[in-house]
């Protein structure tokens, strides 16, 4: 391989540090997982991917609140040099529908009570051809053939064994929609890391090799980083992709409605060293 691949570059550190905590998710109690863990997983779902033809250059959107799954939906897409597509859960139906068909979507990742509004619009996007449904406890309907989340996982395998990637394959994030209609950013892998990840603002400097966060990662104190923003913005992307190349700890926000006091105690019971906010919307 040459150039920085942001799988690349998080398969480098799972394999430094298999044994530190990637992820803390927020509840009673809260849930740890592993940098191996999240790498298994991640691999299983990314073979459930590829079993079902979905590849390289292929899009495939996550219409979920924060959890592990996003996670490793979008580590799973990345590893297989497909492309994540960021989806605001509040949409209605019609901006869902928008999107989708934007994006090109041929899948879709999604918690089940948001399933109502997934089935209102599959039946219009005729290249959407896999559902993915992460229970939540809810009891909404859901279009029929999508499969369970936790059984693709399950019945897939785990073995990394994906073909290289390039650092000119594609990472898109869809702008919220402020001024006008979403409109999907195309970046190239390594232009992203320097760019949207600022190099994951290594205090040694500039990475000149894509191995070198996780070198720096294996013998480092591993900084705590609270993510309260939800995944499907930048402020949630950026932090978390950064804090898994730098083998650092995310501790991510798992509330369905931003909880300011809530908030200020996980930064308390799992001792948070950094904390991002985003402008006035968190201050």
């Amino acid at each position: 391989m040459s150039g920085f691949n942001v799988a690349d570059m998080i398969e480098f550190t799972v394999d430094a540090v298999p044994d530190r905590v990637a992820l803390i998710l927020s509840g009673s109690p809260a849930v740890e997982v592993t940098y191996a863990e999240l790498e298994a997983r991640a691999n299983q779902l990314a073979h459930h991917f590829a079993a079902r033809g979905i590849g390289v250059g292929d899009h495939v959107a996550i219409n979920a609140y924060n959890g592990r799954e996003w996670i490793e939906a979008f580590v799973a897409l990345l590893k297989l040099r497909a492309v994540p597509i960021n989806v605001n859960y509040r949409y209605v139906a019609e901006e869902l529908e928008y999107l989708l068909d934007n994006a090109d979507a041929v899948s879709v990742v999604f918690h089940r009570s948001l399933g109502e509004r997934i089935a209102a619009v599959a039946p219009r996007l005729p290249k959407l051809r896999h559902l993915l449904v992460v229970d939540d406890g809810s009891d909404v309907a859901v279009p029929t053939g999508a499969l369970a989340y936790e059984d693709a996982l399950t019945r897939s395998d785990a073995r990394r064994d994906f073909a290289p990637r390039s650092p000119n394959d594609h990472f898109i994030l869809y702008t919220g929609g402020t001024t006008g209609r979403p409109k999907g950013v195309v970046w190239r892998h390594e232009d992203f890391f320097f760019a949207a990840l600022s190099g994951s603002a290594a205090p040694w400097g500039i990475p000149r090799r894509p191995e070198e966060p996780a070198e720096h990662a294996r013998d480092a104190t591993p900084t705590r980083w609270l993510l309260p923003a939800p995944m499907h913005h930048a402020g949630g992307q950026f932090g978390a992709l950064g804090s898994l190349i730098a083998g650092n700890t995310l501790v991510m926000w798992t509330g369905r409605h931003f909880d300011p006091d809530a908030l200020w105690d996980l930064v308390s019971s799992q001792r948070v060293n950094s904390i991002g906010v985003i402008g006035d919307a968190m201050a």
